[in-house]
């Protein structure tokens, strides 16, 4: 019965694992290669909130898995960004900033960490994380579907996620310094 305590971990290992099935897939010439690429997102999209209410329940929170499932939804997105840039669907620029906010949030955390502090997500992190995981799967499909340009809403619901994403590493960069005890007494 040990192995069910590992279940949660395994499911946000799973978002890990997710990234090399979706570059096959859309690097290979499957027909609706989109929609399969985009299922498989939302599959291990949908992991991050079962993940975490698995182990709630369960009473197995762990330190592990709160690293963990940051940094498995980090590797998924990322990725899924980067890969899309070659086939055109999203310009380096939109990725550049996402990145670049992800690693000043990792930077920030670490130093917070180093002095006891815990800087948890704002709303407009939080926001900017639920705004990608539904703008990601459209620009992953490209066709309309049914008539609807998934596409051109998945692509401006991205640009959405950017500006959160602004405003969010502003957010956390602001409350590191104001309560920062080494910034603070130099």
């Amino acid at each position: 019965m040990k192995w069910k305590r590992q279940i949660p971990n395994m499911m946000t290992a799973s978002r890990i694992l997710a990234v090399p099935v979706l570059i096959w897939i859309l690097n290979c010439d499957l027909p609706n290669a989109g929609l399969w690429a985009a299922g498989v997102f939302i599959l291990a999209s949908f992991t991050d909130y079962l993940d975490g209410a698995l182990a709630r329940k369960m009473g197995i929170e762990s330190i592990f898995g709160k690293f963990f499932d940051p940094v498995a939804d980090k590797i998924l997105v990322s990725s899924t960004l980067v890969l899309l840039i070659p086939f055109g669907r999203l310009e380096p620029l939109m990725v550049i900033i996402l990145l670049g906010r992800d690693t000043l949030i990792g930077g920030i955390r670490s130093a917070a960490a180093s002095e006891n502090m815990i800087i948890g997500a704002g709303v407009a992190g939080k926001w900017k994380t639920a705004i990608q995981m539904i703008a990601i799967p459209g620009i992953l499909v490209k066709e309309n579907l049914f008539g609807i340009p998934v596409y051109t809403i998945g692509y401006w619901t991205l640009w959405l996620s950017v500006v959160l994403s602004v405003v969010s590493g502003a957010e956390y960069a602001i409350r590191y310094f104001r309560d920062s005890k080494n910034f603070n007494e130099s």
